[in-house]
Order: C-alpha cells, then sequence, then structure tokens
C-alpha cells in the first residue's frame, strides 16, 4: 500500500554540488545570480557553496565572497558545507552562512578514504568532537546522513544493514548526549539504488527508527532517479536533496564519464509531486526559468526534462478532446 505524503520539501543543492563537480571555475556573479534566482521559487534551503580544500575543489575557493555578494531573501536558509572543522570553522567565520549541524557517515570505507582521508570507523569516531563543536557554537544538530547507503564504485554491493547501523549508531549517540536527531538521511552517491532497494532500506531504517523524519539524496546517474523518488514518496517520504536542472554529483565517485553523475532534478521532481497532488510550496514556473538560467550559465545542454518541455500549465483548462 502506498502512503503519499501531502507535502514535499525538497533541499536545493545545485549552487555547491553542480558548480563543484564542473571541469572550470564559474564567475562569481553568474553563481550568486543563480542562487538567487532559486531563493525566488519558494525553496526554503540552498546549499550555496562549500568550505573545503581549494586544492582539491578550486571551483569552490571563493566560497566566502559568494555568500558577501548574495542578497538574502527572507525565510530562505543559505547554507554551506564543511567536511572537517577546519571547514566548519571557514563557514562559521564567514557572514550570511545559515548554519546547520550535521554528522556524515559512510556505508563504504573505500569511499571514506577518497572523500574525508579516514575509515567508516575513524568517522565515527570524530562525532563526538563534532557534537562538541556544534554543542559549543550553539548550532542545532539537525540530521545525520549515511552516504554510499546503496551500493559504491569503489567497494561494490554495501548490505544494507551496514547504512541502517550507521544510522542506528548516530541517533543513539546523540540521545545519549541529550541531542535527538529529528532526520536521517540515506544517500545514494554513486548511482546504485533502484525503486526496490529504495523500499527495502527506507523500511528497514523507518522499522529500527520509527521518530525521526527520513531524507533521501539521490544521484540520477543511471537514469532511475525519478524512479527511486516515486518509490519514496509511495513510502512516505517527504525530504528529498535535489539540485536544479539535473547538476551535481560527487567529484570522488569514480564514474566513467561525470556528465552521468547528476542529482535529482529539482523541477522534474517537483513536477511530478505537483501532479500527484503533493504540495512543494514551490512556484514550478520560476523553478523552470532558475534552470533554463542554470544551463546558459553552464554553457551545455542539462538533463532536467520540464525546463526543455515546459510544465502543462499553459494546457490547462482546454477542452477535453473527444474520443474516435
Amino acid at each position: 500500500m502506498s502512503d503519499l505524503p501531502k507535502r514535499v520539501e525538497f533541499h536545493e543543492e545545485g549552487p555547491r554540488e553542480g558548480f563543484q563537480i564542473e571541469p572550470r571555475t564559474y564567475p562569481l556573479a553568474d553563481r550568486v545570480a543563480l542562487v538567487e534566482a532559486l531563493a525566488e521559487t519558494g525553496l526554503k534551503a540552498i546549499q550555496v557553496a562549500s568550505f573545503v580544500s581549494p586544492k582539491h575543489v578550486p571551483q569552490m575557493a571563493d566560497s566566502e565572497a559568494l555568500f558577501a555578494a548574495i542578497r538574502r531573501r527572507p525565510g530562505v536558509r543559505y547554507e554551506g558545507l564543511w567536511l572537517n572543522e577546519q571547514g566548519f570553522r571557514r563557514a562559521q567565520a564567514t557572514p550570511g552562512v545559515d548554519l546547520v549541524g550535521k554528522i556524515a557517515l559512510y556505508a563504504s570505507d573505500a569511499f571514506a578514504q577518497r572523500n574525508n582521508g579516514c575509515s567508516a570507523a575513524e568517522m565515527r569516531e570524530r562525532v563526538t568532537r563534532w557534537l562538541d563543536l556544534y554543542a559549543e557554537a550553539d548550532v542545532a544538530v539537525e540530521y545525520a546522513l549515511v552516504m554510499t547507503a546503496f551500493g559504491c564504485n569503489y567497494e561494490g554491493e554495501i548490505a544494507p544493514q551496514r547504512a541502517v547501523d550507521e544510522l542506528v549508531w548516530a541517533y543513539r549517540t546523540c540521545r545519549e548526549r541529550g541531542v535527538v536527531l529529528p532526520k536521517l538521511y540515506l544517500a545514494d552517491t554513486m548511482g546504485w539504488a533502484n525503486p526496490q532497494a529504495i523500499r527495502r532500506l527506507v523500511g528497514m531504517l523507518r522499522d529500527a527508527l520509527p521518530e525521526p523524519r527520513i531524507g533521501l539524496h539521490l544521484h540520477d546517474t543511471r537514469g532511475l532517479g525519478p524512479a527511486n523518488v516515486l518509490a519514496a514518496l509511495e513510502m512516505g517520504v517527504e525530504l528529498f536533496d535535489s539540485s536544479v536542472g539535473g547538476l551535481g554529483g560527487c567529484p570522488f565517485a569514480g564514474h566513467g564519464d561525470a556528465k552521468g553523475a547528476g542529482n535529482i532534478c529539482t523541477e522534474d521532481m517537483a513536477f511530478l509531486c505537483h501532479e500527484m497532488g503533493i504540495e512543494t510550496g514551490v512556484d514550478l514556473e520560476r523553478l523552470i526559468e532558475a534552470a533554463r538560467l542554470a544551463e546558459r550559465l553552464i554553457g551545455r545542454p542539462l538533463g532536467g526534462r520540464i525546463m526543455h518541455a515546459g510544465s502543462l500549465a499553459r494546457y490547462r483548462g482546454r477542452p477535453l478532446a473527444r474520443a474516435v
């Protein structure tokens, strides 16, 4: 039986994941323009940039300047990403960054080494320090996320229980310190998920921890993104990370062709929800325009469908065609 949510929240990551994976850097003014366009769509949270090593990710070297240039819209969170304490300190010192406490874990040792320079077990050990840092900075811990929850290009198949165990450990560790995690995210970092795997893993996590809201970070790497979103919706999932125009992907994922590594497309998935009667709080037409802007700025065709076909809004209200 399906259990569709009445409302879905999209956490927009295009400005960070999108520009981060591109092989060249883009002008600051272009990236500011995209963030500001997205803020006009009704999206409530936009991941603007990452505070990571300029040596390894030169596309994000000017994150402080980017935040300084944005004209902020009331009611919108402008977030940053960090992977270590140095990155967190940079974000903390940058005016305009809405700090959101998170715990990142791995279901794959191989990817943990490539992305964070540690094993999955060592990443657990760092959680205590992260909780201390967030407490000292008065930053609420909002969610825990486990990467490579569905599979890993370096390690292969990932047992579903492995991903669940990471989040159960995070939830219990936080609770022991008086912190109740309101959200838990499963991340399909490498694009291995399929609808059956989505249903299985979401169900296992919900059985293990029924209280937190479950979210998904999905990539459309191999074309199953929309099918995976539908399966998640039918399981009652209401939180999704997504990227305008289908931008994004992890630069350390080891894909054969980075053009196939995009995240699920925000406007396409919003369209899917609207057609199914699920509220999103976003203005689809404005979101489509933001996607077209992203395509012009990137300078190549993007993977989104609705931005090219248009929504059905201009066709609504026409007389019903007669059957022949």
